[in-house]
């Protein structure tokens, strides 16, 4: 599993990198170390019209629903990383995963996102605690990110989205990081002990189906 190996450093989690940072691009290598590849679905429709004898009267022009690229797409399953970006995005996946699913194109999807407020609370205390370690003259007391506002997408937006039915009967997992998959560094936050990772207790995992 992919993320078994995945840790959250703040090297590359507390740094200014617009929409996705670098942080997704870690975790998309890591699928794609495992054969999954990004993927742009596009769904064609086409009708045939019969007549009362079964006979073909017409074909309909077709219908073409484009897509975008999903992040990691293997057999029957997406896997989008949704860190950083607008929470419109969340909206966009689980339209298109409905649509997707109900085509027969996909059995599943999975968003991996982050907890913001858990991890907000634990990337001030990580700044502080560095800046600590720091001449007076180079310490800044702002985040390089920006971890106070409610309108990226992260695990409150996707679970209200999900809670609303908009993946339709799509099976779909959310994953969010919390401050248990932060790899714990001792120059970066001294009295904080060093956590399992992505096991059970320690990110937040929930499964919506609906029938």
């Amino acid at each position: 599993m992919s993320l078994d190996t995945f840790q959250l450093d703040p090297k590359s989690w507390l740094r200014a990198g617009g929409n996705r940072g670098k942080v997704p691009e870690i975790i998309d290598q890591l699928f794609s170390e495992r054969g999954w590849v990004e993927t742009r679905i596009d769904v064609h429709h086409q009708g045939h019209l019969y007549g009362a004898n079964k006979r073909l009267t017409r074909t309909l022009d077709p219908l073409v629903m484009e897509g975008y690229l999903v992040d990691n797409f293997k057999g029957r399953v997406v896997v989008d990383v949704e860190w950083n970006a607008k929470d419109g995005n969340l909206d966009r996946d689980l339209a298109a995963y409905r649509t997707w699913h109900e085509a027969g194109i996909i059995s599943a999807a999975v968003l991996i996102t982050q907890d913001r407020l858990r991890l907000r609370d634990l990337a001030r205390r990580l700044w502080q605690d560095y800046q600590e370690t720091l001449p007076i003259d180079l310490q800044n007391s702002k985040l390089p990110i920006d971890v106070g506002t409610s309108t990226t997408t992260n695990l409150e937006k996707a679970q209200m989205r999900l809670r609303r039915g908009v993946m339709g009967t799509c099976p779909v997992l959310v994953v969010a990081a919390t401050e248990a998959t932060w790899k714990a560094s001792p120059s970066r936050a001294r009295n904080l002990r060093r956590p399992h990772l992505w096991q059970a207790g320690h990110v937040h995992a929930s499964v919506y189906h609906r029938h």
